[in-house]
């Protein structure tokens, strides 16, 4: 069976080559806009699902992988800064915090036009951060493409005090506990893969 992630971030790729499983990753084009007043929840599962369908004509009988995510700090959905100036606001705002991390998945097989989707959850506890930390760590990592702006797989990590969830790599956009439960139930197993 081929795979595809339908994604174009360099994160999702590097942790989906953990499995060793040959696949292709192509960049999707999809409107992101949230619908009108979309909660967080249904608005990253529905872009996964999109992305994820947006390449079904270019990869017939493919297993189609499609994620996005979003994160929110009491109702208020911080999404890419873009600027180190947005970094900068969002990480004050998320300073003493916890922030929830909301991403979506999809396995969408386009020879039978089948769909398995859901919404994985992780939530991080900032520490107090100066606007000198805040400076610093923007400085160190760059974190412009990032939900959240924070890289946890670099330096991000020091910017929190707990962390809780099912999978760590949740927060990395690409959740592979429930990756591997949707392969598995679409009959690709990565432990008995060739």
């Amino acid at each position: 069976m081929k795979l595809v992630l339908a994604s174009s971030s360099p994160y999702r790729r590097q942790v989906l080559s953990r499995l060793q499983l040959p696949f292709k990753a192509m960049a999707p084009e999809i409107d992101e806009t949230p619908h009108g007043d979309e909660k967080i929840a249904p608005y990253v599962r529905r872009l996964a699902e999109e992305k994820a369908r947006a390449l079904a004509d270019q990869c017939p009988d493919t297993l189609i992988i499609g994620s996005d995510q979003a994160c929110a700090l009491q109702g208020l959905i911080l999404g890419k800064p873009g600027t180190a100036e947005a970094a900068a606001q969002h990480l004050a705002l998320c300073s003493g915090q916890w922030v929830t991390f909301y991403t979506g998945l999809a396995l969408y097989h386009s020879g039978t036009d089948s769909m398995q989707s859901l919404v994985e959850t992780y939530r991080v506890k900032f520490r107090e951060l100066t606007s000198e930390e805040i400076a610093g760590y923007i400085r160190l990592d760059q974190p412009l493409d990032c939900a959240g702006s924070f890289k946890v797989e670099q330096s991000g990590i020091a910017l929190f005090e707990a962390m809780e969830g099912r999978d760590y790599n949740t927060l990395l956009g690409m959740p592979m506990i429930a990756l591997i439960t949707l392969l598995r139930e679409a009959g690709l197993n990565p432990l008995l893969a060739s």
